[in-house]
């Protein structure tokens, strides 16, 4: 769901002009980027299932819990507070927590409320990572969708300035081409 995620913040960036578009590249892959320090501790894992897209039960106990995420998305809003603003700050916040509603759709059962999975709770997933071809398919409508309204939003931020759309049109198709990269490699892993 990587490029789906890259996809989704060029679809919060076409909305929230005063957002930089790194960060909100960066807050939609917080937990992720988090996860991988504890990966490499073993605090968190992977189990594959099979090869290919979405093969892995991922145990991700503190980062993709429920309470994780509000903990890692406030505290990424809050170290942009000072530099960005209220308005900017909650946006990212609100962005990095996206990042768990849109692993929702496609991660199997795994993601618990609390960390650790304490008090046995239920997890949550609903697996469309069982159909790869759904789940990339969800994936291309993101990256198209960001794509076609951050492209919008870039030219008529140019026309204001005065400016011809073509580096406009340009970003944009940096970003499609980004993320179609990225499913792709990820989809033939």
């Amino acid at each position: 769901m990587i490029a789906g995620h890259f996809g989704f913040a060029a679809i919060v960036k076409s909305r929230a002009k005063s957002a930089p578009l790194w960060a909100l590249m960066l807050a939609t892959v917080w937990l992720d980027v988090v996860f991988v320090p504890l990966f490499l501790l073993h605090r968190e894992t992977m189990q594959p299932i099979h090869p290919g897209y979405g093969g892995s039960i991922i145990h991700a106990d503190y980062t993709h819990s429920i309470a994780g995420m509000l903990a890692l998305s406030a505290a990424l809003g809050a170290m942009f507070l000072p530099r960005l603003g209220r308005r900017v700050a909650i946006v990212i916040a609100l962005v990095s927590a996206s990042h768990w509603l849109l692993d929702l759709v496609v991660h199997r059962p795994d993601m618990p409320v609390l960390p650790g999975n304490f008090g046995g709770l239920p997890y949550f997933g609903l697996g469309l990572w069982n159909y790869p071809g759904a789940a990339a398919g969800v994936e291309l409508v993101l990256i198209v969708a960001g794509a076609a309204m951050y492209w919008r939003a870039a030219i008529e931020v140019s026309e204001k300035a005065g400016r011809n759309g073509r580096l406009a049109s340009l970003s944009a198709a940096m970003v499609a081409a980004f993320g179609l990269l990225v499913l792709f490699l990820d989809y033939t892993s």
